[in-house]
C-alpha cells in the first residue's frame, strides 16, 4: 500500500448508483486490501458480526446505508405496511453487535426521519432516507476531523502515544477518533511516538492500527498488550488515547477488551488516560458501565483464529468478551467534537444532551 493511502481509502460506502454498500474488508488487513459489495440484508449484518466492517462509527454509518437498502427493496407503496417492515429490518440489523450504541443510533435517526414523513409519498420516504444515510457519514468525516483539534491540545510534540485495539480511519469514515490527533500531529509536524497495542484476540491494533499508521508515515511501534506496563514505567508513554463503542452517563465506557486493564495502568504510572468518542456514542439513557450489554465473541478467536494449529488443549474453557468497561475514575477526560469532558462526568455530559 502506498503511504497515505489509508487515510484516503473510504472505508464504508454507498456506491455510485446507490444499490450495494462497499467495505473494505478488515478481516483480510493487512495481507491484502479488499472491497466487498453488500446488498441485502444479510450480507449486511453478516459483515457487522464478522467485523468485516467494524469501529463504532462505522458500525453506525454501514447500518444507516444497510437500512436504506431495506427500504429500497420493500415494495409496499403505502406507509403502514412500508414502516412495518422498515421496523422490521431495523431490529435486525441492530441486532448484530450489542455493545456498539453508534449502531442503534444511526438506525433510530433513519426510523425517525420515516416517521416523520409518513403523510409523504414511500418512494419520497425512501429518497430521504438515503440522503439521512449519507449526511451521517459526511457528519462524521467532520466529527472526527473536530475530535482530533481537541485531542491535539492535549499533546506535545514528541510525545509518546499508547493506543488499544483501532479507533482510526478504518473505524470510521473519517481520520478515526483516537487516531484522529495522531494524523492531525503527523501533518503539523508534531513527530509523536506511536505505540500501538496487538490488541488480542483480534489483533486489531496489529492487523490495522499498525497498518493504517505504518502507511501514513506515522512513527509506530508494535507491542504486546502486556507491554505496556514496561513502556509505561520507562516514560516512554505520556498520554493513552484510544476510542470506545458505547459511554454511559457516568462515564464509564465500553471499548475493546484490554482497555481497562490500560486505564489502571496508566492511573499507577500517572500517565493521562483519554477517550476519544463522537456524542453519539454517549449513551445518556445508560445509567452505568453495568448497564452496558457486553457481546460474548466465539472461542475460536482465542484458540485458534491466528494459528496454523491449534494453540490450546481440545475442550478447555474460553472466556471472550469483545469488550470491558471503564471505570469513570481512571478516564482524565472524554475528548468529543464539541469539545473536552471532563470529570464529574454526571455533570459534565448532560449538558450535551440539553439536559441539567
Amino acid at each position: 500500500m502506498n503511504r497515505n493511502t489509508s487515510v484516503e481509502l473510504q472505508t464504508v460506502a454507498l456506491d455510485d448508483r446507490g444499490e450495494a454498500l462497499v467495505v473494505v474488508d478488515q478481516t483480510k488487513l493487512p495481507g491484502s486490501l479488499e472491497f466487498v459489495s453488500l446488498k441485502t440484508q444479510r450480507e449486511i449484518f453478516d459483515a457487522i458480526c464478522a467485523l468485516k466492517v467494524r469501529g463504532a462509527p462505522a458500525i453506525g454509518v454501514a447500518a444507516a446505508f444497510g437500512l436504506y437498502l431495506a427500504a429500497k427493496d420493500i415494495r409496499e407503496t403505502e406507509f403502514d405496511p412500508f414502516f412495518d417492515k422498515l421496523s422490521d429490518a431495523c431490529a435486525y440489523l441492530s441486532s448484530a453487535r450489542p455493545t456498539a450504541v453508534n449502531l442503534s443510533w444511526a438506525l433510530s435517526r433513519l426510523m425517525q426521519t420515516a416517521q416523520g414523513l409518513k403523510d409523504r409519498p414511500v418512494a419520497e420516504i425512501k429518497e430521504r432516507l438515503k440522503q439521512e444515510a449519507l449526511k451521517i457519514k459526511e457528519e462524521d468525516e467532520a466529527v472526527c476531523r473536530k475530535i482530533g483539534e481537541h485531542a491535539l491540545t492535549l499533546i506535545r510534540p514528541g510525545d509518546g502515544i499508547l493506543t488499544h485495539c483501532n479507533a482510526g480511519k478504518l473505524a470510521t469514515a473519517g481520520y478515526g477518533t483516537a487516531l484522529s490527533a495522531i494524523y492531525l500531529a503527523q501533518e503539523r509536524g508534531y513527530h509523536l511516538r506511536v505505540f500501538a497495542d496487538e490488541t488480542r484476540p483480534l489483533l486489531q491494533g496489529a492487523r490495522l492500527t499498525a497498518f493504517e499508521l505504518s502507511a501514513a508515515g506515522v512513527d509506530v511501534t508494535l507491542i504486546c498488550d502486556s507491554m505496556a506496563s514496561v513502556l509505561m514505567k520507562n516514560g516512554l508513554v505520556q498520554a493513552v488515547f484510544t476510542g470506545c463503542d458505547r459511554v454511559a452517563a457516568n462515564g464509564d465506557a465500553a471499548n475493546k477488551i484490554g482497555t481497562s486493564g490500560l486505564a489502571v495502568l496508566a492511573e499507577h504510572y500517572s500517565v493521562p488516560f483519554y477517550i476519544c468518542a463522537p456524542t453519539s456514542t454517549i449513551d445518556p439513557g445508560c445509567p452505568s458501565g453495568a448497564d452496558i450489554p457486553i457481546e460474548q465473541r466465539p472461542p475460536e478467536e482465542v484458540t485458534e483464529l491466528w494459528y496454523k494449529e491449534r494453540m490450546a488443549p481440545e475442550g478447555v474453557k474460553v472466556f471472550n468478551p469483545a469488550f470491558d468497561v471503564t471505570d469513570a475514575s481512571l478516564i482524565r477526560a472524554i475528548v468529543t467534537e464539541r469539545g473536552i469532558l471532563y470529570p464529574p462526568f454526571h455533570k459534565s455530559i448532560p449538558p450535551l444532551f440539553g439536559r441539567l
